[in-house]
């Protein structure tokens, strides 16, 4: 059905759709021209836009959006992020309250890492990172000096790894450290690369602090490769399904524990 002004209007779902492509290819737009390419109303733009945001796909901010979805060249990336994806939200809201605005951030590639990422964008930051995904969210932002450290590319994961990357690093001086990790135990934290958990020491030490976040589900469990024991970090960020027992591991360690609770949870650390 056509409108007086010649146009047939969108169904919902299909200009969402359509919004989401153009702020994907653009990496930022301002409203006013969303508005004239879809032939929609400011105030439809900003409805679609609230949709985009409560589902992680972009983030407004003074005079326009970001992209901040998954990188669509890494479909093995993408499908990491729905695992948890409750758990990690809640996770990475806690973390992203430890940074403070003016610091220097280095971020790894894993999927809660890039759930906090996504809460940083538009704040006033020096980002660090070895995953093309995440560097993806800030190099549109006037607000951020991105450094993107080089290396071998892990096709899976869009991660650099190995000798180039972990020599970059050790040039590299940062106020905070931000990893994901694929198990913890009473031995410490774990990943399932050895040459990711390389770069990931190279990443520690290039910091004054290092914050690990992991979903409850990692707990009591180890992976490949061993990447440091417990009291090697500052912060460990997790949901609030992680049992006392493991509260207290954390706790005897000496790691400031932070427990990320559901909006109706009454559950503290």
């Amino acid at each position: 059905m056509r409108t007086s002004e010649g146009f047939v209007p969108l169904l919902v779902e299909e200009r969402r759709n359509q919004l989401l492509e153009l702020i994907r290819t653009r990496g930022f737009a301002s409203l006013p021209e969303l508005a004239e390419t879809l032939q929609v109303s400011e105030s439809t733009i900003r409805r679609d836009l609230d949709h985009l945001e409560d589902v992680g796909s972009a983030k407004r901010t003074h005079g326009g959006v970001f992209y901040t979805g998954p990188s669509p060249k890494l479909p093995h990336f993408d499908e990491r992020q729905p695992a948890q994806w409750d758990k990690k939200k809640q996770i990475a809201a806690v973390a992203a309250n430890l940074v403070d605005d003016g610091d220097t951030i280095l971020l790894d590639g894993g999927s809660t890492t890039y759930e906090v990422a996504r809460l940083l964008v538009g704040r006033r930051l020096q980002i660090v990172t070895n995953s093309l995904p995440v560097a993806n969210l800030f190099a549109s932002n006037a607000n951020h000096d991105v450094v993107l450290v080089g290396g071998y590319i892990y096709p899976r994961t869009g991660v650099a790894l190995g000798p180039y990357a972990n020599e970059m690093l050790a040039r590299l001086n940062v106020r905070r450290t931000i990893l994901s990790v694929s198990g913890v135990n009473d031995r410490g934290f774990f990943n399932n690369n050895l040459l990711l958990v390389e770069t990931e020491r190279a990443m520690m030490h290039a910091a004054d602090e290092v914050i690990v976040v992991a979903d409850s589900t990692k707990f009591g469990v180890q992976s490949l490769a061993h990447l440091c024991p417990l009291d090697a970090v500052q912060h460990v960020v997790v949901d609030d399904e992680i049992d006392t027992t493991w509260r207290g591991k954390i706790k005897k360690a000496g790691v400031e524990l932070h427990i990320a609770s559901q909006p109706d949870s009454t559950n503290h650390s």
